[in-house]
C-alpha cells in the first residue's frame, strides 16, 4: 500500500474492484475501480494515534486503478484542508 505525506498525515489510497469476485474466477477489473482513503495522524513514537477512513461517493466506477488511487489522494487532502489541516484529529469527535 503506497502512502503520501500532506500537512503531517499519512494518506493512504485504498482502491478496490468495483464488482466483488465471484466464487471460483478472478477479480473483474473491466467494471472499473472504487475508491476510499485512509488519513493517519501518527505519534512521537511512530504509532498510529488516530485515523480515519473516507470512502468516495462515486456514482461511475473509475477506469483504472491509477485514476481511483489518485482521486483518492486528492479526496484525502481536501478533506483534511476542510477539516483545519494540521489543527484537526481524525477520529476524534467533530
Amino acid at each position: 500500500m503506497s502512502m503520501h505525506i500532506y500537512h503531517g498525515f499519512e494518506i493512504y489510497p485504498l482502491v478496490y474492484p468495483r464488482s466483488q469476485r465471484k466464487e471460483g474466477s478472478g477479480h473483474n477489473y473491466e467494471d472499473g475501480f472504487d475508491a476510499a482513503v485512509k488519513i493517519c495522524l501518527r505519534g512521537t513514537d511512530a504509532t498510529s494515534t488516530h485515523s480515519d477512513t473516507f470512502k468516495l461517493n462515486e456514482e461511475r466506477p473509475f477506469a483504472s486503478a491509477g485514476a481511483a488511487r489518485l482521486a483518492s489522494l486528492k479526496y484525502g487532502e481536501a478533506i483534511i484542508d476542510q477539516r483545519g489541516g494540521r489543527e484537526w484529529t481524525p477520529g476524534a469527535a467533530q
